[in-house]
């Protein structure tokens, strides 16, 4: 018997994934939680529906969120992951010998710990000495951080549900706050492909655009994700992602990648001329 599972892109579009079984399933204090083991992809972690990685792209997001900003920033010491319970960023984040501390941010314990047994190639950086796990709300333990971090990258899920308060004015606010005078935050920044995802992506460039005085989009082919097109933010006090961009650096480093590189990099951020008009709109309001 064929076991397939499906997640709803939109009421209209629907992506299915042939299945072998499902390894878990459980409901977190925060979400629901499953497990699936495909052919195509290989081991799937979903959060109340929604595909957040599989095996077999995981690498595409974990490598862009890191390797775009530590190419540009010159001096990262010290860096907050919010969400990242999965440990990809995590992971990424500590191929840099000169970071100092990682703080990961994630409320939902149960999440680490099935990305622990059930993705141990993923959940490894977790184990850095560098590296320390805190569950709370990311809002709230931003509140009172000042001029603390030299990256934060927003690893959370959609704009919904429990992640809601970490989409807002507010919470770029406190990410600014938490900076210090050079940092950079990166973003997951969804999709616009869908009409009805292209509010939210223009809701989070407003208020982004309105919190830095640096803000940019770039984007990503991921599979797994809706419509396979995925976008991330790029905002800071002082960086611009092109003009203080330093491949010769970054290419000296000698990191092992499998989607990221210095030719990407500056590829990344030439956006189609619709989601160019998105984000100029949404400019033009302030």
């Amino acid at each position: 018997m064929d076991i397939w599972f499906s997640q709803m892109d939109t009421d209209n579009v629907k992506t299915s994934i042939r299945v072998d079984k499902q390894l878990f399933s459980a409901q977190s204090e925060y979400q629901r939680i499953d497990v699936f083991q495909s052919q195509e992809f290989g081991k799937m972690i979903v959060l109340d529906g929604e595909i957040i990685f599989s095996e077999a792209d995981e690498f595409i997001y974990n490598e862009m969120v890191v390797h775009v900003p530590m190419a540009v920033h010159p001096d990262v010491k010290k860096v907050l992951i919010i969400g990242g319970g999965d440990g990809g960023v995590a992971r990424t984040c500590i191929e840099y010998p000169e970071i100092v501390s990682i703080d990961v941010v994630e409320p939902d314990e149960m999440f680490i710990q099935v990305s622990r047994e059930f993705f141990p190639e993923t959940a490894k950086g977790f184990d850095d000495p560098r590296v320390k796990i805190t569950n709370a709300d990311g809002l709230r333990f931003l509140r009172n951080r000042r001029n603390e971090y030299d990256l934060i990258i927003n690893d959370s899920t959609d704009p919904f549900g429990h992640t809601e308060g970490l989409f807002t004015k507010e919470f770029y606010g406190s990410c600014y706050r938490a900076l210090k005078e050079d940092g950079i935050m990166v973003y997951q920044h969804g999709s616009p492909f869908y009409d009805e995802d292209e509010i939210a992506f223009r809701a989070m460039h407003r208020k982004v655009y309105r919190s830095f005085p640096i803000s940019r989009v770039y984007q990503a082919s991921i599979p797994t994700c809706p419509a396979g097109y995925w976008m991330f933010g790029f905002a800071s006090k002082k960086y611009h992602p092109l003009t203080d961009f330093d491949p010769e650096r970054w290419n000296k480093r000698g990191i092992r990648t499998w989607y990221y590189t210095t030719n990407l990099h500056t590829g990344a951020f030439m956006l189609p001329k619709y989601v160019e008009d998105l984000l100029e709109e949404e400019e033009d309001k302030i």
